[in-house]
C-alpha cells in the first residue's frame, strides 16, 4: 500500500508542469499578488536604469560644450545673452539663473556671497531633478527580497496545510507548490540586485556631476 501511495507521488510529481507560466497560474492570490507586484518593480526599475543612463550620457556631454564654448566667449554677459531659451542643460540653467541675479542687482555690496549662494541654490535645484526616481531604486533594492520572502514563506505554509490534508509526507506531493514558493523568493532577488548596482552606481554619477557644477560656479565667479 505505501508503495503504491509513493507510486502515484512519484507519478504526480514527473508530471507536474514547472514551467514559470504553470508556477504562476498554480500559485494562489497571495503569491500571484506577490509575483505580479515584484515583475511590475523590475520593469519600472529596469525603465528608470536605462533613462538614467542616457540621462548621464547627454547631460556630461552637453556640459563639457556649454563649458568650452563658455571659456572660448568674450564676456559672460554676452554669452548669456546668446543663449537659446528653451536650453535644458543643467550647468547651462544654473549659469543662466546665476546671472539673471546678477544683472538684475543694483547694489555690488556682498555679490560674491550673494552669487555664491545662488550657486548653490540652483545646482541644488538642478540636481534634485537629476536624482529624481533614486528613492525608487533604493526601495525596491532593500524591500523586494522581503517581498519575495513573504510570498515564500506563505506558498510553504500552503505546502504543509497540503501534507495535512493529503496526510501524506511525500516531497513529491508538495513538491510543486513549494516551487511556486521558491518562485516568488526568485524574482525578489531579480528584482533587487539591478536596482541596488543601479542606485549604487547612478549616487556616485551624481557626485561626479554635482562636483562638476561645483567648480564651474566656483571658476566663474572668481572672475565675477
Amino acid at each position: 500500500m505505501e508503495a503504491e501511495i509513493t507510486s502515484q507521488a512519484v507519478g504526480l510529481a514527473s508530471n507536474a508542469d514547472f514551467s514559470v507560466l504553470q508556477l504562476f497560474i498554480r500559485a494562489d492570490i497571495i503569491v500571484k499578488t506577490v509575483i505580479v507586484l515584484l515583475i511590475a518593480c523590475s520593469v519600472y526599475s529596469w525603465a528608470i536604469i536605462f533613462e538614467k543612463i542616457k540621462l548621464f550620457k547627454k547631460i556630461n556631454l552637453s556640459s563639457d560644450k556649454f563649458e568650452e564654448k563658455f571659456w572660448k566667449s568674450k564676456s559672460a554677459e554676452t554669452f548669456y545673452n546668446s543663449l537659446p531659451e528653451n536650453i535644458e542643460d543643467p550647468m547651462a540653467l544654473v549659469f543662466k539663473g546665476s546671472m539673471q541675479t546678477l544683472l538684475k542687482s543694483k547694489s555690488k555690496s556682498n555679490l560674491n556671497e550673494r552669487m555664491s549662494s545662488m550657486f548653490e541654490a540652483n545646482i541644488e535645484k538642478q540636481m534634485i531633478k537629476i536624482d529624481k526616481n533614486n528613492i525608487f531604486l533604493a526601495t525596491v533594492g532593500s524591500t523586494a527580497p522581503f517581498i519575495g520572502l513573504f510570498g515564500t514563506v506563505w506558498g510553504i505554509m500552503n505546502s504543509f496545510q497540503s501534507i495535512a490534508i493529503s496526510r501524506n509526507t511525500s516531497l513529491a506531493i508538495v513538491a510543486p507548490g513549494i516551487a511556486e514558493a521558491l518562485f516568488a523568493t526568485a524574482l525578489g532577488l531579480l528584482a533587487a540586485i539591478p536596482a541596488v548596482v543601479a542606485y549604487n552606481k547612478f549616487i556616485n554619477d551624481s557626485k561626479k556631476y554635482s562636483q562638476k557644477l561645483e567648480n564651474f560656479s566656483k571658476r566663474f565667479l572668481s572672475i565675477i
